[in-house]
């Protein structure tokens, strides 16, 4: 057993609160107890306390005077994640914030103030960091087989009409706040630290019936770093792999299911050095380039234990790692300062498509 449980409240019982938040929480009882809920719809506060065992309240100002909570789960609708959880660690409560975390950096700089005027912790819900085949692309990447990593293509694609609360700019709606979170974070690990990036973003408003845009093509490069080409579309009929890697000795490509790649070792190459003479063939006529390389590949596919999707096991080690921080002192795997750069991207992406944000 472990030495403590942390009481959770959750703000908020929708898609997010209820369907992400609380049903990993409850699978993990030696770590978190669902202490309360906050929501404003009694429907969901009478259905919270049946299947949690937990107190509710209409508003998450109730929730927080009236119990004795060590960590706060902020799944408010986007456009309310910025001042609740500002509020929340200028009240001295550690905070895991679902994402957006904000709208501007700026916001973000006073989130990470207030984290550390109070001495709380601000952890952000970016759980695809922790998505199994991101994190064996990764580790195809580190050994080193692909070589230089020249292109890492990232697709978001289907073809799909929306015209929710998730659609408008006053909510912080469209493709890029809503699932561009999850790419460009990983995105960001894969471009590596030292610098921002260059940033070129084109959007457009499709199938969406809102104001924010629900088409999004992202390139971001920087001096020895790979270009990074990010696309999320709700017009792509026939979507693309999520991932495809350039290498200067082979490639990766697939989904979220599986893998596959292929590289060759210089050592076992032909030998080749450059002529700057017309190639011909052994009978004199023209010839191109041409060798056979020997390739070596690799795969993977999805397994995972006790039956858990992925996206649960994705939820399930964000929240271990958290817990890590909060009961020993552990320093968090996705920290603040990286969403601030994932936030920084988001607003140069706006800044450059002034037909949609004005």
């Amino acid at each position: 057993m472990t030495a403590k449980v942390i009481n959770v409240g959750i703000i908020g019982q929708g898609r997010s609160g209820r369907d992400i938040h609380g049903n990993l929480l409850v699978q993990l009882p030696e770590h978190y107890r669902i202490a309360a809920v906050a929501d404003a719809i009694p429907e969901r506060q009478e259905r919270a306390k049946q299947e949690y065992g937990c107190k509710a309240y209409a508003t998450w100002e109730e929730m927080v005077e009236s119990e004795e909570l060590d960590l706060v789960v902020n799944a408010s609708p986007s456009h309310q994640h910025f001042p609740i959880s500002l509020e929340l660690l200028n009240r001295g409560l550690h905070v895991l914030c679902e994402k957006p975390l904000a709208k501007t950096p700026e916001e973000v700089d006073r989130l990470i103030e207030a984290a550390e005027r109070n001495n709380r912790v601000l952890a952000v819900f970016q759980q695809s960091r922790y998505q199994p085949a991101f994190e064996k692309l990764r580790e195809v990447i580190d050994s080193g087989v692909l070589g230089r990593i020249v292109q890492i293509d990232f697709s978001l694609n289907n073809f799909a009409r929306r015209w929710d609360w998730q659609t408008l700019q006053s909510n912080n709606g469209g493709s890029l706040m809503n699932t561009g979170p999850h790419p460009v974070d990983q995105a960001l690990q894969l471009f590596g630290e030292g610098a921002d990036p260059q940033v070129l973003c084109i959007m457009d408003r499709a199938n969406t019936f809102g104001d924010a845009e629900d088409y999004v093509k992202l390139i971001m490069r920087g001096p020895g770093k790979p270009t990074i080409d990010l696309e999320i579309s709700s017009t792509c009929a026939f979507p693309h792999e999520q991932f495809n890697i350039q290498g200067t000795r082979g490639g990766l490509h697939g989904s979220s299911e599986k893998l596959e790649w292929k590289y060759f070792a210089e050592s076992e190459a032909p030998e080749q050095k450059l002529t700057r003479e017309p190639l011909f063939k052994s009978d004199g006529t023209p010839a191109y380039c041409s060798e056979v390389l020997p390739w070596q590949t690799g795969a993977w596919e999805l397994a995972l234990p006790n039956g858990k999707t992925a996206f649960e096991h994705m939820t399930e080690k964000l929240y271990l790692m958290l817990y890590a921080t909060l009961v020993e002192g552990k320093l968090l795997e996705i920290t603040p300062q990286q969403v601030r750069q994932q936030l920084w991207v988001m607003e140069e992406c706006r800044r450059q498509n002034p037909q949609i944000y004005a």
